[in-house]
């Protein structure tokens, strides 16, 4: 599996996260951190510049999502 695919893998895997859950992942939930971990480690390459080129537009549909549906308060 290339970089590509793999890279592609967690973009869906997120989205899929989204859609079934109806939120971002969360920081507090353990199965949940490496997505987490994944975003914000995407995020700091875009705000470098340092994302492939071709992974930005995926990556600002996945921001996009992510502004749509409401953080989860852990204590609710």
């Amino acid at each position: 599996m290339t970089q590509d695919e793999k890279w592609l893998a967690k973009y869906n895997e997120i989205m899929a996260f989204m859609a079934e859950n109806h939120r971002r992942p969360s920081k507090f939930v353990d199965e949940e951190r490496g997505l987490r971990n994944w975003w914000k480690h995407q995020q700091k390459l875009m705000n470098a510049g340092e994302l492939k080129k071709e992974r930005i537009p995926l990556f600002k549909e996945l921001s996009e999502r992510g502004e749509e549906v409401k953080r989860k308060n852990q204590y609710e």
